[in-house]
């Protein structure tokens, strides 16, 4: 009976293999291998970005013709019907039919088109009859246009992925709608599909969750709490949406999750001390964003936490201790905030650490006495806090450091080069902002990595010896230090092919060894040997070089023409040095150049004439030459042109009325030069729209005042509302090797205001002017210019003006600075002038005016000088009293003004102004906007670099 048993059995088993086998013969329908070589004769395999495996290339009916075994197709075992396509990086290019035969394989259960270029095209209608898909994946895959809604039937989805189609972007009108019934999902990535809504409420019962994926969706509104409270979230990532605000639930937080990003949104609050609740949490992204008060100590309880990325908030108070059980920490970033704390000793506990950021706050203790454990650390950045002492010298043992960044922490003493070069893979040392020198120990550093060298403001007096060694450089900074004496041709030495960046300002250096001109650099993309002591003449730029900066020196001589052969000068500054000769005439077609400044020197001659219609110049100064001729009509091809100063040269000329077709022309100084004749009947359909400054002072202009240029100042006609002072400059990107540098140059000028030069370093954006002083100007002083209302300074003194004030200049609400003096202006000063709250200066003195002085705020302040040479003026603080008495009040007035806006002169009469409120105020903000006179007076370099040299 065993015996039977057994056969029957093995017989059984014998049959079912029999069965199986043949079954597995005839596993492909005919009906969907069909579909899929037709997809395949439909769709282009080119080599596209992350292709690995062109699946498609292994389709083909020869030999058994079965689907089931090609590339990226499985099959169900028992009824061969295809249930999971995976054609992810496979090469996959063109447009998806609406009618594509994939719509066909109807008992798919996993459809995956990830990393492959489709072209930009819709994702086709017709998802719905799929209905068996549970796992849907489009990712990567550039798609674009509005995510078909019948995709929202497939009611048996369990991950639907769609991110990151980055073209024209894919959008989806309604979320809410569009998930409704998706009830089942698990994973949901949206990522970079513009959703433009608040979240919808209804995720919040999608209890099944385990990710929700929709960085940069433009999501705006508040997030729910209870999305963090879902039970089975691991994945939350909503980074990249700037409008989506939000704060930590307090209570009642002990979800599953372990990835929690949240950069650069509008989340704010404190972090509570639940947080410590989310025992699984691997990594924690929150940078950029507006959380507040301290770190909570239970944060030490995250002993899974892989990375914690908290920069750019406004965290304060000290770091808690309790970091110190952390251990899993790989990357540590909490720099910009307001943290301090009196020891980093806890920081050499966290073994694991690769990446440890904490530069940009309040860190006061001295630098952590050991760092042996921290043998894979790559990246330190410490920079900017008010550490102090010694570098210790256990620094020297990270054998896997690439990036050291220590500047401004108030370090001090002599550092041993030969440390340096035990870190074989350092490739980044910033040192600036400190108080160090170094050894001049002989050295062998030929192995070293270290391309990027920042010691800016070191107080180094010598060139340190061990540069000459490092083969690898491609950025040296070596700005603001005391470096004496000609620079030396080993700083070159071994690394001509690779520099891309040296900066040698401002320190006291006197020209090059052996009179080098001739600067063998073949690669170098920026040069700046600005602010020194250099008596030579001018270096040709080497060939490649984008910013070549050497103003502020003693270069004599002419400029070579060789100089135009650097086709790809982005800025060219020679200013405030003695060259002379003749501008070369080529210096205009330079293709990219921005700036050019050749400001105070000995130039002589014509304006250079050819400027191409492919000019992209946004600033020229040419001030304080000897340049005469015209201003040449071909200017007019640099539409980008935003700053034009020829002041204090001998240009003789009719005013250059072109110039209005410069829609971006924030500043025009054409000031003491000669220039003649009238403006207003010479102009028509002007358009100065974007005009801030206009000086035309000092020169022969004669005729009435320009009414139609005035009126076409739109710019002057709106009080800017901005709470922050903002500064003109340009920004051009200087491409240097593996990054970008951005270079901000604030524009800078002179402007006179009653006889006295005033020289400022940077130039608010709300600083409104018009000097059309010392001309031969006549007539009225026109209503139209009450029009505008955002001048602060009006200059319109030492011309032949006649008639009276009007009293629209009282509609100048934000007006400093008024002066009309030396004309002829006849009739009483308008009593509504007595409502200008912020006027510092006014002058009227010089003409024929009469009447009673306005009295009230400001007009109290003024010295008789103001009103002298007007026999007919009575009143204080003229000894003649008016007859009908001088002391009735000034109407009330009409005007709002913002009394907490700040000034922007400084007049020299803070002594005057003492103890008259406003007026006071107002002058001693000013102070600070002011450079002196003995400052650099031209352009102040905002230098920052794309890896933020000493943050």
């Amino acid at each position: 009976m065993a015996a039977l048993s057994l056969y029957l059995l093995l017989s059984w088993v014998f049959l079912l293999s029999l069965f199986r086998t043949g079954f597995a013969e005839a596993l492909c329908h005919e009906d969907e291998s069909s579909a899929l070589m037709e997809f395949k004769r439909r769709i282009n395999t080119t080599d596209v970005g992350q292709c690995i495996n062109p699946k498609v290339h292994s389709w083909s009916l020869d030999g058994s013709g079965d689907c089931c075994s090609w590339g990226g197709v499985e099959c169900d075992e028992v009824t061969g019907r295809v249930i999971t396509l995976d054609l992810s990086s496979s090469c996959l290019s063109g447009t998806m039919s609406p009618n594509t035969t994939l719509f066909r394989l109807v008992h798919l259960e996993s459809l995956n088109l990830a990393f492959n270029s489709f072209d930009f095209s819709p994702i086709p209608y017709g998802f719905s009859n799929l209905s068996r898909l549970q796992y849907l994946n489009l990712s990567f895959s550039d798609f674009s246009g509005e995510i078909p809604h019948d995709i929202s039937q497939l009611s048996e989805l369990i991950s639907l992925d769609l991110s990151y189609n980055r073209g024209e972007l894919l959008h989806l009108p309604n979320m809410g709608d569009f998930v409704h019934n998706l009830t089942g999902l698990k994973k949901l990535d949206l990522s970079f599909v513009n959703l433009s809504s608040s979240l919808p409420p209804i995720l919040a019962n999608f209890s099944s969750l385990t990710l929700l994926g929709l960085s940069s969706c433009g999501l705006n509104g508040e997030l729910p709490v209870s999305i963090f409270q879902l039970p089975n979230l691991e994945v939350l990532d909503v980074v990249g949406n700037s409008n989506l605000s939000g704060f930590f639930p307090k209570p009642h937080w002990g979800s599953p999750l372990k990835y929690l990003y949240l950069s650069s949104t509008n989340f704010s609050g404190e972090i509570p001390t639940s947080i410590g609740n989310l025992s699984l949490l691997n990594e924690l992204k929150a940078g950029n964003c507006y959380f507040s008060g301290s770190l909570p100590s239970s944060m030490g309880n995250l002993s899974h936490l892989t990375m914690l990325d908290l920069p750019k908030n406004n965290l304060q108070g000290q770091i808690p201790v309790s970091f110190v059980n952390l251990t899993q920490l790989s990357k540590l970033r909490l720099y910009s905030n307001n943290l301090s704390g009196d020891t980093l000793e806890w920081i050499v506990n966290l073994t694991k650490l690769t990446d440890l950021d904490i530069a940009d706050n309040q860190l006061s203790s001295g630098l952590p006495s050991s760092f042996e454990n921290l043998k894979q650390l790559r990246i330190l950045y410490l920079s900017h806090n008010k550490l102090h002492g010694n570098i210790p010298s256990t620094l020297w043992n990270l054998k896997n450091l690439q990036f050291l960044i220590l500047g401004s922490l108030n370090l001090n003493g002599t550092l041993d080069a030969n440390d340096l070069f035990k870190l074989k893979n350092l490739e980044d040392l910033r040192l600036s902002h400190n108080n160090i020198s170094f050894t001049k120990t002989f050295i062998n550093a030929t192995s070293s990595k270290l391309a990027y060298l920042h010691l800016d403001s070191c107080n180094l007096t010598e060139f340190p010896q061990f540069i000459g060694y490092l083969s690898k450089l491609v950025v040296l900074g070596l700005s603001h230090n005391k470096i004496q004496g000609t620079i030396p041709r080993w700083i070159w030495n071994n690394r001509k092919e690779s520099l891309y960046l040296v900066d040698l300002s401002n320190n006291l250096l006197t020209g090059f060894e052996n009179n080098q001109t001739n600067l063998p650099f073949p690669n170098l993309k920026y040069l700046d040997i600005s602010s020194n002591l250099l008596k030579t003449i001018l270096p040709i730029p080497p060939p490649l070089v984008e910013l070549y900066n050497i103003s502020n020196n003693f270069l004599f001589g002419e400029i070579p023409t060789s100089i135009c052969e650097v086709s790809s000068l982005v800025v060219l500054d020679l200013s405030n040095n003695a060259l002379n000769g003749k501008i070369p005439p080529c210096l205009g077609s330079i293709g990219p150049l921005t700036l050019l400044n050749l400001a105070r020197n000995k130039f002589h001659g014509m304006i250079p004439r050819v400027y191409p219609n492919s000019c992209t110049l946004k600033m020229i100064d040419l001030k304080e030459n000897r340049l005469r001729g015209i201003v040449p009509r071909s200017l007019e091809n640099c539409r980008m042109l935003e700053y034009l100063n020829l002041g204090d040269n001998q240009i003789n000329d009719t005013f250059p009325f072109w110039l209005s077709k410069l829609a971006y022309l924030n500043i025009i100084v054409l000031q003491s030069n000669k220039f003649h004749g009238p403006i207003e009947g010479h102009l028509s359909q002007l358009n100065f729209t974007s005009l801030h400054i206009l000086d035309l002072s000092n020169n022969s202009f004669n005729g009435k005042l320009p009414s139609k240029l005035l009126g076409s100042c739109h710019a002057m006609k709106v009080i800017d509302g901005q709470d922050k002072l903002a500064y003109m400059s340009i920004s051009p990107l200087i491409n240097i090797t593996y990054m970008i540098v951005g270079v901000k140059m604030t524009y800078a000028m002179t402007l006179m205001n009653k006889g006295t030069e005033r020289k400022y370093e940077k130039i608010s954006t709300i600083l409104m002017a018009i000097d059309l002083s010392c001309n031969k100007f006549e007539g009225f002083i026109p209503e139209l210019i009450g029009d505008l209302k955002s001048l602060r300074m009006l200059n319109l003194s030492h011309n032949f003006l006649t008639g009276s004030i009007p009293p629209s200049l009282a509609n100048l609400a934000v007006l400093e600075s008024l002066d009309l003096s030396l004309n002829n202006l006849v009739g009483e000063i308008p009593q509504q002038l007595a409502s200008l709250t912020f006027l510092e200066v006014f002058d009227v003195s010089h003409n024929q005016l009469s009447g009673p002085i306005p009295r009230g705020t400001q007009f109290d302040t003024f010295g008789s000088s103001s009103f002298a040479m007007n026999e007919g003026l009575c009143g204080s603080p003229l000894p003649n009293k008016c007859t009908n008495g001088d002391n009735t009040p000034p109407p009330p007035s009409s005007f709002k003004v913002d009394h907490e806006e700040e000034s922007l002169f400084d007049l020299d009469w803070k002594i005057m102004l003492a103890g008259t409120g406003v007026g006071f105020l107002v002058g001693v903000v000013l102070g600070n906007l002011i450079i002196d006179e003995k400052s650099r007076w031209f352009l102040h370099s905002s230098k920052r670099m794309a890896k933020g040299w000493n943050r």
